[in-house]
């Protein structure tokens, strides 16, 4: 979430969000119903509603002395850290993240909200250290179960994580909406929802993200994804910085601000799930890199696959997962990563 290997910075504090999802389906019925299961869009739940926690009704995880035990009651998930003679059990609220990588948690105690020192991780199946958590043995029974969430931590966990929750630089959970929503990306759509009601064409018309510069989608995505000037002026460095791709992509040679060929929406749709299968990337490869085109094309004659070679996998260091490096190059094996 908010440190060095999540995805969580300052995002959306000044959007008022008003029409909703809902509201927007009413039109864009095909899109809204594709996004509808994206990990973007689901973002963020509650704990109640976590199919994870309902699907895993006791997990265990033990370290530096202490042991945290995630169990489930109806529908409540519960955290449970047991050490040095003490016990400490809080109700889990807020599940961050989908889960496909892994899931961190977030509980309230005395009026302030934590981080859960433990998440869960899919290749695990369970539970292990929350990524950036201290190593080492925590000190107090509250440290062991979490970290605590300053006011600035929480408006940017929520800020990336739901739409609504954040307005005026505050954080106001009795208007979110979990997970990230049109509005999130498109601005704020009851002008427009009211004008096409009232069939004011002019008045409707909102901002084209279509028509958008390679530049101008890397700092929209930023947003949460980090852009490319916060990674260079305060890191992480190394493997770390792999997850920030705007970041990554940016610093690729053939990136151009202007050309639309290489913007983040040229190979994901951001309104569909994400494709896996690396041979789906290879069209958008030829749009530059082929004969007709005009581009360099590959000298090893390779026409298939081509993200394997160029955009390699990396394993991030205690996410227990590898995340597609979106800094192409002509990756080597044995090559440093390159910052």
């Amino acid at each position: 979430m908010r440190r060095p290997g999540w995805i969580c910075i300052p995002a959306l504090s000044t959007i008022a969000f008003a029409a909703g999802d809902s509201t927007c389906a009413d039109c864009h019925r095909e899109i809204a119903g594709r996004f509808a299961p994206t990990p973007m869009a689901r973002a963020l739940t509650t704990a109640a509603a976590c199919d994870i926690l309902q699907r895993n009704k006791d997990l265990v995880f033990q370290d530096a002395g202490y042991e945290s035990r995630v169990t489930r009651e109806g529908d409540r998930s519960m955290l449970t850290v047991s050490g040095g003679g003490e016990k400490l059990t809080a109700n889990l609220l807020w599940a961050f993240g989908r889960g496909q990588a892994g899931q961190t948690y977030v509980f309230e105690l005395d009026g302030t909200y934590y981080e859960s020192r433990v998440s869960y991780y899919n290749a695990l199946h369970g539970l292990d250290l929350t990524m950036g958590a201290r190593p080492g043995k925590p000190k107090t029974i509250e440290e062991a179960a979490g970290h605590r969430l300053g006011p600035r931590d929480a408006l940017e966990c929520f800020g990336c994580h739901s739409s609504g929750a954040v307005s005026g630089g505050k954080l106001r959970l009795e208007s979110i909406a979990p997970g990230v929503a049109c509005e999130s990306c498109h601005g704020p759509a009851a002008r427009h929802v009211e004008a096409v009601r009232a069939g004011n064409v002019a008045a409707a018309k909102m901002a084209k993200l279509g028509g958008s510069t390679a530049e101008e989608i890397s700092e929209l995505c930023g947003r949460c994804h980090r852009t490319w000037s916060q990674i260079a002026t305060s890191g992480p460095r190394g493997v770390l910085n792999v997850r920030f791709q705007p970041y990554r992509l940016t610093n690729s040679r053939c990136y151009s601000v202007s050309d639309a060929r290489i913007r983040c929406t040229a190979c994901h749709d951001p309104h569909g799930p994400l494709e896996t299968a690396a041979a789906s990337y290879d069209a958008k490869c030829a749009t530059c890199h082929s004969a007709k085109s005009g581009g360099k094309t590959c000298t090893a004659a390779k026409s298939s696959n081509c993200v394997t070679c160029h955009m390699p996998k990396i394993e991030l260091p205690g996410a227990h997962a590898r995340f597609t490096d979106h800094q192409i190059r002509i990756a080597r094996a044995g090559d440093p990563y390159p910052n």
